[in-house]
C-alpha cells in the first residue's frame, strides 16, 4: 500500500504575524514529501511513526462531528496493521512535516471531503482550515491549519486575514534570475510549541504589541504585496526592514550562533534573513538579489534555492 504524495510548504511571509491578522503567503515546496504506507518488514523509523499515528488516530476520534467526520474504523484498522507516514520532510524545520501528515490522513479517511478539483470558494477554504487546525493541534497545541491546507491543495495560499484566505498565483520564476529565496540549514531542530508560547508571553507587553502592529505587520503586509506584484526593488527594501525588526524583537527565536550572520546580511546587503516558521532552529529563510554573492558570503552553510527572481 502506498498513498498519494503530500508536499512540504514554505511560509514566505507571515510567521507570527498571522496569529495577529497580518497577511501571509505560503507556497508548496516539492523538494520534500510524504505518503502513508504499509510494509511487510517495517524499519525502526516506520515502527516509531506507526506508534505516533496510533496516538494521532485517538486525537482524531475526539474531533467533533460538527467539524469533520472520519472513517475511524478503517483508520484504526490500518494503524493497527502497521500503517506509517513515510516522509522526507525534516521535522522541526519549519517546512510543514506535520502538515503533510494531516493532509494525508484527511485525504484518505475524511467523509464528505472537499477536494482540490472543486471550485475552492473562500467558505470551502475556511472549512478546510478549521478541520486542519483541529487535527494539527495534536502536534503543536495551537495550529492555524495553514500548513496542512497548503500541503493538501499544493497551491500558493494568500492569507489576507484570519477569516479571509484565497488560492493565489505567484509570479513565474526566472530560472536565469540572480535574485533568489533560499533556505539556510541551521543544523538545529526547532520546537514549535515553546516558541509560540514565548511569543504569547511577549504579547502581554504593550510595547511588543505596538511594535508588532506598527513595524512587523506593516513590513510583512508590504512584502506580500510586493512579492505578488513582482515589485522586486520594493520587496528587498521591505524584507531588509523585516529582517531588522526580527533581529531586534525576536532574538530568542533566532539561534544564538546566527545573530552575527543575520546582522552581517543587513549591513552588507548581500542577503537578508528571516524566520522560517516559528524559529528556534530548523531552516532560516533568506532573500538575496545575487545568489552567487550570498553563497560566497554563507559558504560555511548549506543553502537550498526555493525560488528565483
Amino acid at each position: 500500500m502506498k498513498g498519494p504524495l503530500f508536499y512540504s510548504k514554505i511560509l514566505l511571509f507571515g510567521e507570527y504575524g498571522i496569529i495577529k491578522d497580518s497577511k501571509g503567503l505560503s507556497i508548496p515546496y516539492n523538494f520534500y514529501n510524504g505518503a502513508l504506507k504499509k510494509d511487510e518488514n517495517p524499519s525502526e523509523e516506520a515502527i516509531k511513526s506507526n506508534e505516533s499515528l496510533k496516538r494521532f488516530a485517538s486525537h482524531i476520534q475526539g474531533i467533533s462531528n460538527d467539524i469533520a467526520r472520519f472513517d475511524h474504523e478503517r483508520l484504526l484498522e490500518d494503524v493497527n496493521s502497521g500503517m506509517y507516514f513515510d516522509s522526507s520532510i525534516p521535522q522541526g524545520y519549519g517546512v510543514g512535516s506535520s502538515g503533510a501528515l494531516v493532509a494525508a490522513i484527511y485525504d484518505k479517511y475524511a467523509f464528505d471531503k472537499i477536494t482540490v478539483l472543486e471550485n475552492l470558494t473562500r467558505e470551502k477554504l475556511l472549512t478546510l482550515k478549521t478541520v486542519f487546525s483541529a487535527m494539527e493541534s495534536f502536534f503543536h497545541g495551537k495550529s492555524s491549519g495553514l500548513d496542512p491546507l497548503n500541503s493538501y491543495l499544493s497551491i500558493p495560499i494568500l492569507i489576507n486575514s484570519k477569516d479571509n484566505i484565497e488560492a493565489t498565483g505567484i509570479p513565474a520564476q526566472q530560472s536565469e534570475g540572480k535574485g533568489a529565496v533560499f533556505l539556510l540549514d541551521s543544523g538545529i531542530i526547532g520546537e514549535t510549541a515553546p516558541m509560540v508560547s514565548l511569543f504569547m508571553e511577549k504579547m502581554k507587553q504593550e510595547g511588543f504589541r505596538s511594535m508588532l502592529k506598527n513595524q512587523f505587520i506593516k513590513h510583512t503586509d508590504a512584502c506580500v504585496d510586493d512579492f505578488l506584484n513582482g515589485d522586486i526593488k520594493s520587496l528587498f527594501s521591505n524584507t531588509k526592514q523585516l529582517s531588522k525588526v526580527v533581529l531586534n524583537h525576536f532574538k530568542p527565536m533566532i539561534p544564538m550562533q546566527f545573530h552575527e550572520l543575520w546582522e552581517k546580511g543587513i549591513e552588507t546587503n548581500e542577503y537578508y534573513l528571516k524566520l522560517c516558521g516559528s524559529g528556534g532552529g530548523g531552516y532560516i529563510l533568506g532573500f538575496t538579489e545575487d545568489i552567487q554573492k550570498a553563497k560566497q558570503s554563507l559558504s560555511d552553510y548549506k543553502l537550498e534555492v526555493v525560488y528565483n527572481f
